[in-house]
């Protein structure tokens, strides 16, 4: 080895010394200390390291109280619609907003008198089909049974639903996954009954008459069929 080489291998050891101890002055020494890489599912390691764990609330402790404080509000004001809120029928129906959040008292009831002109119609004409559609099996069989003995002695109804007076909620409950909805009804309609000869049995064709009615009507709680049916009648002399 000649006196140039030498010289060169002595300068390239200073500089690989140099650049060692500076890259360990800027990346230190690992010395058995040092932090562990941060995980954030670990949270048992942290408590093992002896590091204080502080739970984030979860979203509930901050929502909660006023979604409940706001649910309930907006159920008063849906029972207001029809009857005081503190009353024995509004806390039946703040039960049964409970447990079908979809039941709108105030949107049932204008449903209820649509059904009700619907039902006493389709009666008197005799329309199964839309009878069968709205009332229960066993408040069907008990309509068209009436209607198939009308029909039978050859008699006719002469009939106009004239409107409803007054329609309100009296009872509602929740019974078995079934909601029931029981609605008193005051209308005025014209009726008379016809025999094969045309004489009337029954009415007055010239006389509006009042009429008040108790229907109770039922769905499943459960249910995707949005509809209810008519499950009991009963008229009030």
């Amino acid at each position: 080895m000649n006196g140039s080489d030498s010289f060169l291998t002595i300068i390239f050891l200073a500089l690989a010394v140099i650049i060692f101890l500076r890259l360990r002055s800027v990346l230190g020494r690992r010395t058995g200390n040092e932090r562990q890489p941060f995980d954030p599912y670990s949270r048992e390691r942290a408590s093992e390291a002896g590091d204080k764990v502080i739970s984030l609330p979860q979203r509930r402790d901050y929502d909660e109280q006023p979604a409940r404080a706001e649910a309930a509000a907006d159920i008063e004001t849906r029972v207001k619609t029809v009857t005081e809120p503190e009353s024995a029928l509004g806390a039946s129906l703040k039960a049964l907003i409970e447990a079908d959040p979809s039941f709108e008292p105030k949107s049932f009831l204008d449903g209820a008198k649509m059904a009700y002109e619907m039902i006493v119609t389709a009666f008197a004409e005799g329309d199964r089909r839309t009878l069968r559609q709205l009332l229960s099996r066993e408040v069907y069989d008990g309509f068209v049974t009436a209607v198939s003995e009308r029909e039978q002695r050859n008699e006719t109804i002469e009939f106009r639903f004239v409107g409803v007076d007054k329609a309100e909620i009296t009872d509602a409950s929740v019974r078995g996954g079934s909601e029931q909805v029981t609605v008193r009804f005051v209308s005025e309609l014209i009726s008379a009954t016809r025999d094969k000869d045309g004489n009337v049995v029954d009415g007055d064709p010239s006389k509006v008459s009042e009429v008040t009615d108790l229907w109770t009507f039922a769905r499943d709680v459960g249910s995707r069929d949005p509809n209810w049916k008519l499950i009991a009648t009963e008229s009030v002399e």
